[in-house]
């Protein structure tokens, strides 16, 4: 497969004036990798301010070999992607290959076995791995594709990679913020091609999954579907959005037509950000930020 410009593309970059490429060795660098976009963040650990988003689109593949082609190309025409000497490096994988288990019956050695109940899982094509919640009693276990693991293996030889899955970022994310909106509440993020919904009861995880979005319409039917599994009202509950949806959006007006109380989530705190940061909206890249909570 030959790799041209037009299979990935940037969509937006934000740089503080203060990053500084000699200080490499004191930032954090959190990649979020899915099969069809990857974002990343750099953070100070010593000022614990957010230096610098990029967010790509990558064009469909079919083969994991594919989008390993395309992205060692994105990362080789990148002037920091491939730096060997970060503080840390974190991976955040964007799959449906993932199962939540109480963390009182995990056993590390049934991962294959908690994620066939849930997904389709090859021990041969993939690596198998797991985190545990800090927020919640769960374990989350997932599986990245062998071709794509090795190869991020390859970029930071020198550095033990954390590795966590897209949903214990939002996890972690919206437990972390649960003060800060109505006891009724469900939380929603809106991926480029997935709706996540999250929901919490007496301050602890209740609900978590993610659903493909095939047509528009699939929007409203998976959230009137969660509703009706928590027995949750549309007319009181309080739905809290974030992703890639603004106030002028359709998805928007199509979610204030079903539910009362809609409103925009706040962007994480536990990083500082310059005023470049102003030109995003607080509600994008919540799943991005918080791989920084994911110990």
């Amino acid at each position: 497969m030959k790799t041209t410009a037009k299979e990935y593309k940037l969509l937006k970059k934000i740089k503080d004036k203060d990053f500084d490429v000699d200080n490499l060795h004191q930032y954090n660098l959190h990649i979020l990798s899915g099969s069809r976009d990857l974002q990343f963040t750099v953070s100070d650990s010593s000022s614990g301010k957010c230096l610098l988003l990029e967010d790509y689109a990558i064009s469909r593949v079919k083969t994991y070999k594919e989008l390993v082609i395309i992205l060692n190309s994105l990362f080789d025409s990148h002037s920091l992607l491939k730096a060997g000497f970060w503080k840390s490096v974190k991976i955040g994988i964007k799959n449906n290959k993932f199962a939540l288990v109480p963390s009182k019956l995990f056993d590390s050695s049934s991962l294959f076995d908690y994620l066939k109940l849930n997904c389709k899982v090859n021990k041969e094509t993939d690596q198998l791995l797991y985190y545990k919640h800090l927020k919640s009693d769960a374990v989350n276990c997932f599986a990245v594709n062998k071709q794509l693991y090795n190869w991020f293996q390859s970029l930071y030889p020198k550095i033990e990679i954390g590795y966590v899955h897209q949903s214990s970022s939002l996890i972690e994310g919206v437990l972390s913020q649960l003060s800060q909106y109505p006891e009724d509440s469900v939380f929603l993020f809106v991926d480029r091609f997935k709706l996540h919904v999250i929901s919490s009861r007496d301050n602890k995880l209740e609900y978590y999954n993610q659903f493909t979005i095939n047509k528009f319409g699939d929007y409203i039917k998976f959230i009137m579907l969660v509703f009706n599994g928590l027995k949750r009202s549309q007319k009181t509950t309080n739905v809290v959005l974030w992703g890639y949806i603004g106030k002028q959006s359709t998805h928007y007006h199509e979610f204030i037509k079903y539910i009362k109380h809609v409103s925009f989530g706040e962007r994480p705190k536990f990083y500082t950000y310059g005023f470049v940061f102003d030109e995003l909206q607080d509600h994008y890249f919540f799943d991005t930020y918080n791989l920084h909570l994911c110990e």
